[in-house]
């Protein structure tokens, strides 16, 4: 792969992941309703789980998902079953939201298997991953699936960047607005509406 490829594939990359999306969307309310540290927690889950979207793309799992309209339901159904219970999490506990007490770290772990999870529920990033990786890729050549690797982790590692960037602005923005009256219950209703909205688009798409 040459540079300006590469610098191709990284711009791409990046406007893709800056664009409004659902990931991104409860990456930002996440972050505002319990700060930076949990953000970054999620957007580590959420980066990780492209690594089993990059294995699948270059074993040809994924081709054959895309080809099977059973394992393809499987997979987005079982995602947006996991997206509802998550939803019912947060209408339900709007009210209990302690913004001001100190995340343990537990609950930073069970924030990244979240983000795992939602991304490998989500064919939607598979089908993405099968379409445009290859499309920076030499085909002639006898290394596809390392620059297929290379690609994939690219693209996870400027995601990381980017909604870590966005974690930490919001949980700044966060310090300044814990003083609203009954924030901690809109946030709990954002993300739940979040999570709502997201899994619908699963399911419909």
């Amino acid at each position: 792969m040459d540079l300006s490829t590469f610098l191709y594939f990284l711009i791409a990359s990046m406007l893709l992941t800056i664009a409004p999306g659902p990931d991104i969307m409860y990456l930002l309310a996440k972050s505002l309703a319990d700060g930076a540290r949990s953000g970054i927690s999620l957007a580590l889950g959420l980066t990780t789980g492209l690594i089993f979207h990059t294995t699948l793309v270059i074993i040809g799992v994924a081709a054959i998902i895309q080809q099977s309209p059973l394992a393809f339901a499987i997979l987005k159904y079982a995602g947006a079953a996991y997206l509802l219970y998550l939803a019912w999490g947060a209408f339900h506990a709007q009210g209990n939201l302690k913004l001001n007490a100190v995340n343990k770290s537990g609950s930073y772990f069970k924030l990244y298997r979240r983000g795992v999870i939602m991304n490998v529920l989500n064919p939607k990033v598979l089908l993405f991953f099968l379409a445009f990786l290859p499309q920076f890729v030499n085909l002639n050549s006898d290394s596809v699936s390392l620059q297929i690797a290379f690609l994939g982790f690219i693209f996870g590692l400027q995601t990381l960047v980017i909604f870590s960037l966005v974690a930490i602005c919001a949980g700044k923005v966060r310090d300044y607005i814990l003083n609203i009256k009954n924030f901690n219950k809109i946030m709990g209703y954002i993300q739940g509406i979040v999570l709502l909205l997201i899994s619908l688009a699963l399911i419909i798409s």
